[in-house]
């Protein structure tokens, strides 16, 4: 089995890629809907496992930004030498990075820590962590705080990589306002929403382990992790999101009322959706 298939494989297993049943779709922060969602952390274990792992990261970050990458890798350590997906992960990233002539390993806030640490630890470079309000910690392969040098090729490990809004607005320009050169990222997952056009104008050349793709969920189809109908709507998100949800509504017309019943998230998203234009109650 080769690379792409075992880290297929596992984020079906972990539930890191979910499909919706036919008739229940997710709700997208956008407003839209559609059939899978994606969340790369549960390569940790499980939904339980990176929840856990995402508490502590906020809380290391509220207690102290300095020694807060020292909590999170010790964690991540941890897990490492207890989950199998985790590990497989990891050596993944790690063996691709290798690849790379950089100084330096870095990861955004909050999700990335779980990609970027690791492989950082293991490949001897030091890690710059880089928090939301565009502060940093940097630090050596151990995540012991260290004097930051003025100059280096920084590899920057993320998650996900959807539009790489967040490269644009924080990742990049805070590598580069250090004095530090940034022409390569590795992430786990492209979700092929024009992230690698963002890049490549960033002048930042893109790599993944896996992307969001028919072939992945042809895999899936073919490894029964989804059956035919949940695929079949999947192709029709994959070719045209707005027709996917459009088409939808129309099939279930009263699917917008219900939702906003529902309360919580569900009518939140309901009522964002129609603020949007992409739904109505007629």
């Amino acid at each position: 089995m080769n690379n792409s298939e075992t880290i297929n494989n596992m984020l079906f297993k972990t539930n890191a890629v979910r499909v919706a049943p036919a008739d229940k779709p997710f709700w997208y922060t956008s407003g839209k809907l559609g059939p899978f969602y994606i969340n790369t952390h549960f390569l940790s274990r499980d939904e339980e496992t990176a929840n856990g792992i995402l508490k502590l990261i906020e809380d290391s970050i509220a207690e102290d930004k300095t020694t807060a990458p020292e909590n999170i890798f010790d964690a991540l350590a941890d897990l490492y030498n207890s989950s199998e997906t985790y590990k497989k992960t990891i050596d993944m990233l790690t063996d691709k990075a290798s690849e790379y002539d950089c100084d330096i390993i870095s990861g955004g806030e909050r999700r990335d820590f779980f990609f970027s640490m690791l492989p950082a630890h293991f490949l001897d470079k030091d890690h710059l962590t880089i928090y939301k309000d565009l502060s940093t910690a940097y630090t050596d392969c151990n995540m012991q705080s260290k004097d930051a040098p003025k100059s280096g090729k920084v590899l920057h490990i993320a998650d996900l990589i959807t539009e790489a809004s967040s490269y644009e607005r924080a990742w990049i320009p805070v590598i580069r306002n250090l004095g530090y050169e940034i022409t390569d990222t590795i992430a786990v997952v492209d979700r092929k929403q024009n992230g690698r056009k963002v890049l490549t104008d960033l002048g930042v050349n893109m790599v993944t382990l896996t992307a969001i793709d028919k072939d992945l969920f042809d895999h899936a189809l073919a490894n029964s992790y989804i059956d035919d109908a949940q695929h079949a709507l999947v192709m029709k998100f994959l070719s045209d999101p707005d027709i996917y949800m459009k088409d939808f509504l129309a099939d279930n017309p009263d699917f917008i009322a219900e939702q906003i019943a529902l309360g919580g998230k569900a009518k939140e998203r309901a009522e964002l959706a129609i603020s949007k234009g992409f739904a109505s109650l007629s």
